[in-house]
């Protein structure tokens, strides 16, 4: 059975199985397949044509970037695969990263319908992204982001007053739901760390060029029926006991490496 696509602004606290695709702004990348190496910077080519975000990933693109998993426990127990498995693959444009990501949840979740209460606590998808890879501490200010995407599009960040904020301007989604697979596009636009909160509408995405390193991150957050979340999967391997410092550490992201689409041969 497949379901409708959550359009943004539906509302929270419904289960639901879904794919998602996300997308950020990030210029220059070329055209792999098969699985990117773990460890490996990520080789995201770029997208001649952006893909389009409803949930479906059937855009041409998406079949030359490589899988990458989610397979790094940063928080709870082991979970079995009917619980919990997870990759994405990357492409860009010159205004956006697209991540596809494809998650299998045995049960979607969403219990604070304010979508600044405990977010990390629902299911959700979370990207980190830090454009110009200073790496270093981003926990309350823009040196890097960690966007956690609810399920109803809601997105949220903390800011320099070391409270949530939303950034639902920043990011888009779309996800749909295929038996347990869910899967999510989404669209996200790269910010220096010069970002003004005060004047949300003065701050200007960055344009992503090829060649130019990007540091880079995916997690997802899972909670099946408890009061926090249970798990909390990543993209990195973090070493040490404590892993969940992608919050605050721009330091533990990989990095993702946009590669030009190849000329076109010229007509005779």
């Amino acid at each position: 059975m497949t379901k409708q696509v959550q359009p943004f602004g539906a509302a929270r606290g419904k289960r639901m199985w879904n794919v998602l695709v996300v997308g950020l702004a990030i210029p220059g990348t070329g055209a792999f397949v098969g699985a990117a190496p773990a460890g490996q910077p990520y080789q995201a080519p770029q997208a001649t044509t952006a893909p389009v975000l409803d949930g479906r990933a059937t855009d041409a693109c998406w079949a030359r970037a490589a899988w990458r998993p989610l397979d790094q426990r940063w928080v709870g127990p082991p979970a079995p695969a009917a619980d919990f498995q997870g990759r994405y693959k990357v492409v860009w444009t010159p205004a956006r990263l697209y991540v596809l990501a494809e998650i299998t949840d045995d049960k979607l979740l969403d219990i604070h319908p304010d979508p600044l209460d405990k977010w990390w606590d629902d299911d959700c998808l979370e990207i980190f992204v830090d454009p110009d890879r200073s790496r270093g501490d981003h926990q309350y200010n823009y040196n890097a982001w960690a966007y956690h995407v609810a399920l109803d599009g809601h997105v949220v960040d903390m800011g320099r007053d070391r409270k949530g904020h939303l950034f639902d301007a920043h990011v888009q989604s779309r996800h749909r739901q295929q038996g347990r697979v869910t899967t999510w596009e989404t669209s996200v636009a790269l910010y220096a760390d010069t970002y003004d909160d005060q004047r949300p509408a003065a701050n200007r995405p960055l344009t992503i060029r090829a060649g130019q390193p990007i540091g880079f991150a995916l997690a997802y957050c899972d909670n099946d029926n408890s009061p926090e979340r249970e798990n909390f999967f990543g993209s990195e391997v973090v070493t040490g006991e404590d892993k969940n410092r992608g919050w605050i550490d721009a330091g533990i992201f990989g990095t993702l490496v946009p590669v030009a689409a190849a000329a076109r041969a010229p007509r005779r």
